[in-house]
């Protein structure tokens, strides 16, 4: 396993985290997810993502419980806030009252002291943004917190942030959690020309486009009983994916992914981590042995020819 700077931060994390979202604290049977985080522990992967949203909290708990027996000092964890947690009117947003209600909450879950990275989930346009960040700059001062992020954010509200952070004295966030692939490549535009410009890492979510770039999803009609697609929490957000033309890109990434001696996931997986501002890519497993295949891509550079191969593929 290879390991990155968090942005411009020193925290060093691994190039392949694991998340939970959908997973852990869901339709994966508790003695199986903390089976996964021990082997992925045991592999080398030292970052875990999570957040207070995932099972409304049942995500966090399993996470926790899962890392127990670990040193503290020997991996990173991060979760997120803004998700609604109930039905009040303070129940949801980035406001300091939800953000450090929720802090306290998810540290009594995940059984911690302290969170290594916490997230601002999405954008709040009912919060200033200011409150927002002088209530993570509180949380980072009594110690719950050591570094922050942000997640699904535009370039032009990071920017704004780190503005506000550099003439208020607040800590900068060093962390961005937008999703990136071989299917999703917008973030090349905009999100990584501001990440390099102030220190912010790329923390990456469905690097495998939700699956499909696993390559177990042939024809779109064709939906394996076993896997995300077919479950009622994650059909939504795989729907953007799994089309036709998607597919046959697949397939054509599969070859390139033969020839080099690689698995199409290994292959995905090097291709985001070849962005320098990439500071980790996050995979979602099932299964162990999902674990024990998507870490041999840590450290994989592609070759320029194959790089050029993919980019025809892609266009």
């Amino acid at each position: 396993m290879q390991y990155r700077r968090l942005g411009g931060s020193g925290l060093k994390v691994s190039e392949i985290s694991l998340g939970s979202w959908l997973t852990y604290g869901g339709y994966v049977e508790k003695q199986r997810a903390v089976q996964t985080i021990q082997l992925a522990l045991d592999s080398g992967i030292t970052f875990f993502d999570t957040a207070n949203i995932y099972m409304r909290g049942e995500a966090e708990k399993v996470v926790g419980e899962a890392l127990a027996g670990y040193r503290r000092d020997s991996y990173v964890l991060a979760t997120k806030v803004w998700g609604p947690m109930g039905d009040g009117p303070n129940d949801r947003g980035l406001s300091r009252k939800h953000m450090i209600e929720q802090c306290n909450a998810s540290l009594k879950r995940l059984g911690l002291d302290y969170i290594d990275l916490y997230y601002c989930h999405s954008p709040d346009a009912t919060t200033p943004l200011e409150e927002t960040l002088r209530a993570m700059d509180d949380l980072i001062r009594q110690g719950k917190v050591l570094y922050a992020g942000v997640s699904n954010w535009t370039a032009a509200m990071m920017t704004e942030a780190v503005h506000i952070a550099d003439r208020k004295l607040l800590d900068r966030i060093v962390a961005s959690q937008p999703p990136y692939s071989l299917l999703r490549r917008d973030i090349e535009k905009e999100i990584i020309p501001v990440g390099l410009k102030y220190g912010i890492g790329q923390v990456v979510y469905s690097p495998l486009a939700q699956g499909v770039l696993s390559g177990k999803y042939k024809p779109a009609t064709d939906v394996p009983q076993d896997s995300r697609a077919a479950d009622e929490r994650g059909k939504q957000s795989i729907q953007r994916y799994l089309t036709e033309p998607n597919l046959d890109k697949v397939e054509q990434l599969r070859g390139i992914a033969e020839q080099l001696g690689l698995t199409l996931p290994q292959l995905a997986l090097a291709w985001v981590l070849r962005q320098p501002n990439v500071s980790s890519a996050i995979i979602g497993a099932s299964r162990p042995e999902q674990v024990t295949e998507n870490v041999k891509a840590s450290g994989i550079v592609i070759p320029d020819d194959a790089l050029t191969a993919i980019d025809g593929v892609l266009q």
